[in-house]
């Protein structure tokens, strides 16, 4: 069964959780501007075994260690252009190599991950947008990762974490003709978009998307946001962190009804997967 076939079956897909918090709860230091991306070239078999842990938790989608890799962010390190294209490939590879040991009965999906401007200068600005840049200076940010991460053979694209309809429209631009499935997701606060737009202004951006919604939120932001994404007619997706880093306190996940993607993002753990599976079955 492909992606796309899966996204129109009653039971929901299960994504991942958070898989850099994940890394960094099974010890390994992530403080470094790369974040997880770091070692895609420092240890992949970290990667591969933490995307394991996801599997066998039952995800169906595991989403790639590139969010925080970029072009730029690989130079400060020293590693040239052909050194960041094969870290985007190295990502997808990764992942096929883990869904391949994992040894499931099921399909296991892989998405690219496409983290925002904003993630690439590693100072929390993903959660703020209003960069100070022009749509097409963010297209021709994305635009060759898109090309690249899709080149590699990922089942879709997760253009993750998106705070504001600015970067929203640049990435739709920079995914025209890429040809792979992709969704879209904003970062969100209550009914608006981190940058403080609303979501039935940011939903109105859906050309070339497959589904559309939220990550990186508190899960109680998730119904209503989902209410206003629902109206797209696309399928929808969420995958809200704990709560923890905003809120100070454990916020449980939900199978939120209608939508077709839900997983966790920063501080979810293979355990919380598991019970979400569970629950969606």
């Amino acid at each position: 069964m492909g992606f796309l076939e899966a996204l129109s079956r009653d039971r929901p897909l299960i994504l991942d959780g958070g898989l850099s918090t994940w890394l960094g709860a099974k010890g390994h230091d992530l403080t470094d501007e790369l974040w997880s991306a770091r070692l895609l070239f420092d240890d992949p078999g970290a990667i591969v075994d933490a995307h394991l842990d996801f599997i066998r938790a039952g995800a169906d989608v595991i989403t790639t260690a590139s969010y925080q890799a970029t072009e730029q962010g690989f130079a400060k390190r020293g590693i040239d252009r052909a050194g960041f294209r094969a870290a985007l490939r190295r990502s997808v590879a990764l992942a096929r190599e883990a869904i391949e040991r994992a040894e499931v009965d099921r399909p296991v999906y892989v998405a690219g991950s496409i983290g925002p401007y904003g993630a690439m200068l590693a100072d929390g600005s993903e959660y703020e947008g209003n960069y100070g840049l022009t749509v097409n200076e963010l297209v021709r940010f994305h635009r060759d990762r898109l090309l690249v991460l899709a080149d590699a053979g990922p089942d879709g694209l997760a253009l993750e974490t998106v705070p504001d309809v600015l970067e929203a429209d640049a990435l739709l631009e920079a995914l025209d003709g890429v040809g792979v499935p992709a969704w879209l997701s904003y970062t969100v606060e209550g009914t608006r978009t981190r940058a403080g737009q609303s979501l039935d202004d940011a939903f109105t951006r859906t050309a070339g998307l497959t589904a559309i919604g939220v990550n990186c939120c508190e899960p109680r932001d998730v119904p209503g946001a989902m209410a206003v994404a629902a109206k797209t007619g696309l399928p929808t997706v969420a995958y809200p962190n704990t709560g923890e880093w905003s809120s100070g306190h454990r916020q449980p996940l939900a199978v939120w009804p209608g939508v077709q993607l839900i997983g966790g993002c920063c501080y979810t753990t293979p355990d919380d997967i598991a019970a979400l599976s569970s629950r969606a079955s």
